[in-house]
């Protein structure tokens, strides 16, 4: 049975949480998210942008929520 040494050792978890972090980052799709068939039938406004639709799509716009942070970010 060979024993590995602590170096050996650390490199290896180097190496995996390495693999493993590049394996989530390939997750997924690239671009903007795509609403859910059902939210354009039903015309629900949930994205941020809905306030600019576009000609694309038949739900309202979404109306402001006031939120504590607003005069920071306006």
């Amino acid at each position: 049975m060979a024993v590995l040494s602590r170096s050996t050792k650390s490199w290896i978890a180097v190496a995996l949480v390495g693999a493993a972090c590049a394996g989530f980052a390939g997750c997924g799709v690239k671009g903007p998210l795509e609403p859910p068939p059902a939210a354009k039938a039903a015309g629900d406004a949930k994205l941020p942008d809905a306030h600019a639709a576009g000609q694309n799509s038949d739900a309202p716009p979404k109306p402001h929520e006031p939120f504590i942070l607003d005069p920071l970010l306006r």
